[in-house]
């Protein structure tokens, strides 16, 4: 018995992308500011952001946050994110 395909968004990869590159940040960088330094690494982002991996629902959240936006702008496939993002602000909590 074979395991049905699992759903992805179209343009989530790209979006993490996006919101890194917004920021002036590093992939090491955007790890610091989401206060994730322990919990994931620099191959973990660039996974995500070549659509290899799919972040986990907590990195997605702080994704999110960092950027001022909420989780359905980075899923959602028919909203597209805002043309700037605030510089972050330390941890993201």
């Amino acid at each position: 018995m074979g395991r049905a395909k699992r759903l992805r968004t179209k343009y989530l990869a790209n979006k993490l992308s996006q919101i890194r590159k917004f920021l002036g940040l590093s992939q090491n960088e955007l790890i610091r500011a989401m206060g994730l330094v322990d919990v994931i690494y620099q191959g973990n982002v660039s996974e995500y952001e070549s659509g290899e991996r799919v972040p986990p629902l907590p990195v997605l959240l702080r994704y999110a946050r960092v950027a001022g936006v909420s989780t359905d702008a980075l899923i959602d496939d028919s909203i597209d994110l805002p043309s700037q993002f605030p510089k972050p602000k330390g941890r993201a909590r």
